[in-house]
């Protein structure tokens, strides 16, 4: 898991062949003004999501793994903290090939928070807890980066 500013991004450009079009793709367009949904940029190896989710408590969250894809998750007009517990500590879970998610019981072990204007990276091996906020919803972008 990363967790930085968005005029950091470019730093992380080595950890993955595609970040560097996510990089691109944030210079030349203002997530702000896109409609919700789902933006191809390369296919199926990279894509955003604009979403507007609804919020929940630490307690509600549901701690989530990817196999084939890595998030890069941004909020865009509040606050978002996240839950982390690291795969290697999640149990035995039945993964979902169709969506590439595994979904897991219990709290997330620590919790970290961003806000607009930051980002966070989220690995196969990053058991995340997302949409936790005192707002009732959040506006956000989710690149999907093939890993």
């Amino acid at each position: 898991m990363i967790i930085d500013t968005l005029e950091n991004l470019e730093k992380y450009e080595s950890l993955n062949p595609l970040f560097k079009d996510v990089v691109a793709f944030l210079k030349n367009n203002n997530l702000n003004n896109l409609d919700e949904g789902k933006h191809v940029i390369k296919g199926d190896d990279l894509f955003v999501n604009i979403q507007v989710a609804k919020s929940r408590t630490p307690d509600e969250a549901v701690i989530e793994t990817h196999v084939r894809m890595v998030d890069i998750q941004i909020p865009l007009d509040t606050a978002e903290v996240y839950g982390y517990t690291p795969l290697c500590r999640l149990p035995q879970t039945p993964y979902n090939a169709e969506k590439d998610i595994t979904k897991y019981e219990g709290k997330a072990e620590s919790f970290v928070q961003c806000q607009p204007g930051m980002f966070a990276i989220f690995f196969p091996q990053d058991g995340h807890a997302p949409c936790i906020s005192s707002n009732k919803q959040i506006k956000k972008a989710i690149f999907k980066v093939k890993a």
